[in-house]
């Protein structure tokens, strides 16, 4: 059932413009499953889930491109214990980590192709994350700050 529901989100999110977890639900309604908001809320943090912009201009869930659900669960998993503290100023996100953490959680990053990420940069602690405009570097550190707080 579990596997089933994985798939049906990350079709629902790759069809629709999907913008907040209530939205998500009840498009799993739609579709005939009677989920909580914290199923759902554990589901996009196994998957890995990001916001993005949307063609609209609106954010939307989106996949991470070209990412397994095993390595998105993978990337999390690197996020959550190294990353001390993320903020940003204009459009560039800082993330301070532990020492000698930064250039995993760089490299995890980069494998995620993530939409308005123009490039990293990662020292034995710090990671500069270029995005192409305030906006994505918000919408950027918002992802991150989440991974943190799950």
């Amino acid at each position: 059932m579990k596997k089933k529901r994985l798939e049906l989100i990350l079709k629902t999110i790759e069809q629709q413009d999907i913008a907040t977890q209530e939205e998500l639900l009840v498009a799993l309604r739609e579709h005939g499953l009677d989920v909580t908001q914290a199923t759902v809320s554990r589901d996009i943090k196994e998957l890995g889930l990001i916001k993005s912009m949307s063609h609209s201009g609106r954010y939307r869930y989106s996949a991470p491109k070209k990412v397994s659900t095993e390595a998105a669960k993978n990337f999390h998993n690197i996020i959550a214990p190294s990353v001390l503290w993320v903020d940003y100023a204009m459009n560039t996100v800082v993330i301070k980590c532990y020492a000698g953490m930064a250039q995993a959680v760089c490299a995890a990053i980069d494998t995620m192709e993530l939409n308005g990420v123009v490039g990293t940069l990662a020292g034995d602690d710090t990671i500069f994350v270029l995005c192409r405009n305030e906006e994505l570097a918000v919408v950027f550190m918002n992802n991150v700050r989440n991974m943190l707080t799950k």
